[in-house]
């Protein structure tokens, strides 16, 4: 059933109360929020929360839908957020709870329409992520790359699926703000313009005493494999991290996030020195 509720400001559209568990849209809704891939045959994603959803907007994208549990719509910021979307939801605190995957529901969400799919961008700053499976060390690799300069990211085949839920949620919002392309292969990274890094756990120079170039795109390989053979013979660098504590490799987001800083903090060096 859904009827025109009486919420809502003069300014904006009214939202739509939904209360039965089989309504079209929040079957999609379901499918969207449980199954990693499913938003590659949708065409949209489920952004759950208030981060999520102001990161989305502060980005300048737009929602096609919103759905708010009652209890969410009482709060004038989450309302404001809601009211963003081209459309509103309006659903029993219960019903929107059977929807989260999230051990506690965050009682807004939005439905994405992902963008078209880009060409690679063969000059951009790029990140390149072969085979990483684990989608919270995904996720955590786009915070990095948003926060580090990167503006291209190419995810080869048998990666995480980059606009899952479980991925959505450890970049933080970082999605809306690069160039995401996944489904690759070797054959697609050849036809980058710039120098390839390869960060190792061993072999390669030491990164602290390496001249990184700018703009480049730097190779992260599988959790346990490493880069693949195939990649390593485009990369023209392999780096390796130091770790005077003995350990035998770090988590592949952490190796990110110190190259991407390396890479940064030189070409803030660099710029300071002219």
């Amino acid at each position: 059933m859904a009827t025109r509720h009486a919420l809502g400001s003069s300014a904006a559209a009214l939202p739509v109360l939904i209360s039965a568990r089989q309504n079209p849209l929040l079957v999609r809704v379901r499918r969207l929020a449980r199954d990693p891939a499913a938003y590659r045959k949708a065409g949209q994603v489920w952004l759950e929360g208030e981060h999520l959803c102001s990161a989305l907007l502060l980005r300048g994208g737009q929602a096609a839908q919103a759905l708010v549990s009652e209890s969410a719509w009482q709060s004038q910021p989450l309302r404001a957020l809601a009211q963003a979307a081209a459309k509103v939801a309006l659903l029993p605190d219960e019903l929107f709870d059977s929807l989260s995957p999230l051990g506690s529901a965050a009682g807004l969400a939005f439905l994405y329409e992902l963008p078209e799919l880009a060409p690679i961008a063969p000059r951009l700053p790029t990140l390149v992520l072969d085979r990483v499976q684990d989608a919270g060390n995904v996720g955590s690799i786009l915070r990095s790359a948003a926060a580090l300069g990167i503006a291209q990211v190419l995810s080869l085949s048998g990666s995480a699926a980059l606009w899952s839920p479980k991925v959505l949620r450890a970049g933080m919002g970082a999605h809306f703000g690069l160039r995401l392309l996944e489904g690759l292969d070797a054959a697609d990274v050849a036809g980058l313009d710039l120098p390839l890094l390869a960060a190792s756990a061993h072999a390669g120079t030491p990164l602290p005493s390496t001249r990184l170039p700018w703009p480049c795109a730097w190779v992260l390989g599988h959790e346990g494999q490493g880069v693949s053979e195939a990649l390593l013979r485009l990369c023209s660098m392999q780096v390796s991290i130091p770790q005077p504590g003995g350990e035998e490799s770090l988590n592949v987001s952490a190796a990110a996030a110190i190259c991407l800083y390396e890479s940064a903090r030189q070409r803030m060096d660099q710029t300071a020195a002219t």
